[in-house]
């Protein structure tokens, strides 16, 4: 019995040794990120026989296990992708914020500088002091709208390399994944240090993109990311990347590659940090951008066509003070071609109303079945064109024009009327004298019938017959709303000729002009006497009063509001975001609490498990000591 004993002893002392380990190797982990708490399990050694009776022979300890819930690693890592996403968002957003609450705030004011410095030049019109300080406005304006266009240029390549970057460190994880299944798979069992580093890594990679994990009958783990891409299939790694925009080359997309084959991925349903930054570029800096073009189409356009409706300081019709709205300058980046399509069709696009923009951006395609489609991306709105020759012409204020055609079936384009405008904008008049503050002088007939009334448009004296040549400085048009024709006369009442009235506007001797009917006319006249004279102030007067017109989105906007509207929308998704981080955040919290609550080391405990397992210790030595002593003693006694 002394042998067996000492036996006993022995196994007794070596479990409580191990674990001694264990909870020693918990205590000096406890501040190890990612760190599982182990257990060591002890079991009973085999009974011997002994006459009738059996006899226990000990213990030892059967396994090591960390503690490990897959269900609460799982809401972890769920709750971990919603919080990177939020955070990452909201970091964006509010970098966007404070862009247009400091740099933004230079664009209004130095709009409104403009319109009061064309005031300055209503009060003396003569005056070229004041005419060259309105130029001087006029450039400062488009620097700044230059310089803010700028701004979220790079805000977009930030983004870009930030995507880039994460992808870096995803394909990184991803390799370290597939070598640690290899090494489980080798193994032919459970190394808790390298369980512990593979479910580090995928807490990491969790905060990229939603992380599915799928557990193999080898040990190993298959990693699917967003629930649509296999990045680690057992020791097989896939790598992730950016590829060139598609249609537009400077808006990257992601893609995932195995071997020779690439796959686009759609990083809407990834979620996560890479989900976050193309939403962010997307959904908010490419419609911010679209916006701020379409305030520089505004400030261009309206101030380009009041330039037509007036004389200059030379007594000539004005010419243009910004680019015109549809150069090359003007209009890069309007239309892009994806590159699925068959067809060798290229579009341009040409702005004909500024004020029906809305600063969206358009899908066109094309079927042999459906027709032309023009779908707009921010309403989901869908109406048909109709190709005439080589153009598509559209309700909202554009033309697209169609080279290299025909349009192949399924072709499709993304059509962006705006892009471009902020970058472009550029004052081009250089002599102050060429501020149209003088304008003609329309007189209404006394006979008229009161139904009818007209606004000029612009002037081009470029045209034949256009009054002060030929015709003399005065034209007048003679209408007849029933009819819808008209008739012009010279300064000396000598007919010009007849014409149609083509949808309430008359385009004739180089006038352009709308009516306003409220009932009939056959015979009311308008008279435009287009005598030059220094004082004469009325255009500069029009001009100035354009800061508080609604001439924006369909009349619903003036020119500030439409900065000033993306300002507010951009303060409140900043403010939202705040919102989502801190839900999200309490969310993960939880979770964290919870896994810690069973995976992680409670010091206390511990301490407690380091008593207990010492005394077990020392009494397993005891039994030893004793069994030495009985063992002495039967020796002693045979003697």
């Amino acid at each position: 019995m002394a042998i067996d004993l000492l036996s006993i002893a022995r196994t007794g002392v070596m479990a409580s040794q191990s674990q001694l380990g264990v909870t020693g190797n918990n205590i000096a982990n406890a501040n190890t990120e990612g760190y599982n708490r182990q257990t060591a399990t002890q079991a009973t050694l085999q009974s011997q026989r002994l006459g009738d009776s059996f006899y226990g022979t000990g213990t030892y300890v059967s396994d090591v296990k960390r503690v490990y819930n897959e269900f609460a690693a799982r809401e972890l890592r769920i709750g971990q992708t919603s919080m990177s996403a939020a955070e990452t968002t909201y970091s964006k957003l509010s970098e966007l914020d404070e862009l247009y609450a400091q740099v933004g705030s230079m664009v209004p004011n130095s709009i409104n500088d403009f319109f009061a410095s064309i005031n300055s030049v209503a009060d003396l019109p003569t005056d070229l002091g004041i005419r060259s300080n309105s130029l001087s406005s006029a450039e400062q304006m488009a620097i700044n709208i230059n310089q803010m266009q700028s701004q979220l240029d790079n805000q977009v390549k930030q983004t870009n390399s930030q995507i880039e970057s994460v992808t870096t460190r995803v394909n990184e994880i991803s390799k370290e994944l597939a070598n640690i299944n290899l090494e489980l798979m080798k193994s032919q069992g459970d190394n808790n240090e390298i369980l512990d580093k593979q479910d580090a890594l995928i807490l990491e990679l969790s905060e990229y993109a939603q992380v599915n994990v799928i557990p193999l009958d080898t040990g190993a783990k298959s990693i699917m990311l967003g629930g649509s891409v296999m990045l680690v299939s057992g020791e097989v790694a896939m790598s992730m990347g950016v590829g060139a925009g598609d249609p537009f080359p400077n808006e990257p997309t992601l893609t995932a590659s195995i071997s020779n084959k690439t796959l686009n991925v759609d990083p809407s349903k990834l979620g996560g940090q890479l989900g976050a930054l193309f939403a962010y570029r997307d959904d908010t800096l490419i419609p911010a951008s679209n916006e701020l073009g379409q305030l520089a189409l505004g400030v261009a356009d309206t101030f380009n066509e009041m330039q037509s409706s007036g004389f200059d300081l030379n007594g000539e019709v004005g010419s243009d003070i910004f680019r015109d709205i549809n150069s090359s300058l003007m209009s890069s980046g309007r239309a892009g071609s994806y590159s699925t399509n068959t067809s060798s069709a290229a579009l341009s696009v040409n702005i004909d109303d500024v004020g029906a923009l809305s600063g969206s951006s358009y899908e066109l395609s094309f079927t042999t079945a459906g027709g032309y489609a023009l779908k707009d991306n921010q309403t989901g709105e869908v109406s048909t064109l109709t190709l005439s020759g080589t153009e598509l012409t559209s309700s909202a204020g554009f033309t697209i024009n169609v080279a290299n055609g025909p349009i192949a079936d399924g072709d499709k384009f993304e059509i962006r009327p705006t892009a471009g405008a902020a970058s472009g904008l550029k004052v081009v008049m250089t002599d102050p004298k060429g501020i149209t503050a003088a304008g003609p002088t329309l007189t209404a007939a006394t006979a008229n019938s009161g139904n009818t009334s007209i606004s000029l448009n612009s002037m081009d004296s470029s045209v034949a017959g256009f009054p002060g040549s030929a015709t003399g400085s005065s034209i007048t048009f003679t209408i007849n709303t029933v009819a819808n024709t008209y008739q012009a006369f010279d300064s000396a009442g000598a007919s010009l000729g007849t014409g149609t009235i083509t949808n309430n506007n008359i385009n004739a001797f180089g006038i352009d002009f709308d009516i306003s009917t409220s009932g009939t006319a056959t015979a009311d006249s308008f008279t435009f006497d287009l005598a030059f004279a220094e004082g004469n102030n009325s255009n500069a007067v029009e001009m100035a009063s354009l800061s508080d017109v609604k001439l924006m989105n369909n009349g619903t906007g003036t020119l500030t509001s439409v900065f000033e509207n993306t300002k507010l929308d951009i303060g409140s998704q900043t403010k939202a975001a705040e919102v989502r981080v801190d839900s999200a955040t309490a969310i993960y919290q939880q979770a964290y609490d919870r896994v810690q609550s069973e995976s992680g080391v409670n010091l206390d405990e511990e301490a407690a498990n380091l008593l207990r397992f010492q005394q077990s210790y020392q009494a397993a030595a005891r039994i030893m000591s004793t069994a030495q002593t009985i063992f002495d003693t039967l020796l002693s006694s045979v003697r």
